[in-house]
C-alpha cells in the first residue's frame, strides 16, 4: 500500500503493521485466557519450551501448540474447564504410518496413545503436573526424537 503525499506528488510506502511472533501470541493468549487451570497451563508451557531449545510455539485450534523443525508437534486442548490435554501429534498432514506399534515405548506411563503416532495426556491439577514435570520432560524429548523425521 502507498501514501500519496499532495505536497510532493510523490507516493510512498506505507509500514505494514508487524505481526505479534508465536511467542507474543501464546503470552496474550495464556495472560487474556479464563481457563480454571492457566496457572498449569503456564506450568506446562515452561516444561515444555525447557526440554529443548529448539522448539517454538503459536497459537493453533484456539491455544498453544508447540512446533520443532518447523511442524506442530504437541497441542493444548483446553476445550474443558476441569482438565488439560496435551496432544502429542505429527502435524497438519497425515503422515504414513504403516506400523501397528507405537512411535516407542513411553516408560513413564504419561502417553495414552490413540494412535500409533497420535497421544494423548491429560492433567487435572498444578500439583499433577509438578509431580510428573521429569516426566513430561522426557516424553517430550522422546516425541521430538521420534517424530523429527516427519
Amino acid at each position: 500500500m502507498y501514501i500519496y503525499n499532495t505536497m510532493a506528488k510523490t507516493t510512498t510506502p506505507r509500514k505494514k503493521a508487524q505481526a505479534p511472533s508465536g511467542t507474543e501470541q501464546v503470552k496474550e493468549f495464556i495472560q487474556t485466557s479464563k481457563h480454571p487451570l492457566k496457572k498449569a497451563v503456564e506450568e506446562i508451557r515452561e516444561i515444555i519450551l525447557g526440554a529443548d531449545k529448539r522448539i517454538t510455539e503459536h497459537i493453533k485450534w484456539n491455544a498453544p501448540s508447540f512446533c520443532f523443525n518447523g511442524d506442530d508437534r504437541i497441542t493444548f486442548n483446553l476445550s474443558k474447564n476441569d482438565y488439560i490435554l496435551l496432544i502429542f501429534h505429527r502435524g497438519a498432514k497425515v503422515k504414513d504410518n504403516k506400523s501397528k506399534d507405537p512411535l516407542f515405548k513411553d516408560t513413564t506411563g504419561l502417553l495414552e496413545w490413540l494412535a500409533p503416532d497420535r497421544a494423548i495426556i491429560k492433567f487435572q491439577s498444578i500439583e499433577e503436573i509438578i509431580d510428573k514435570k521429569i516426566s513430561l520432560k522426557k516424553v517430550v524429548k522422546l516425541w521430538l526424537a521420534a517424530t523429527a523425521g516427519s
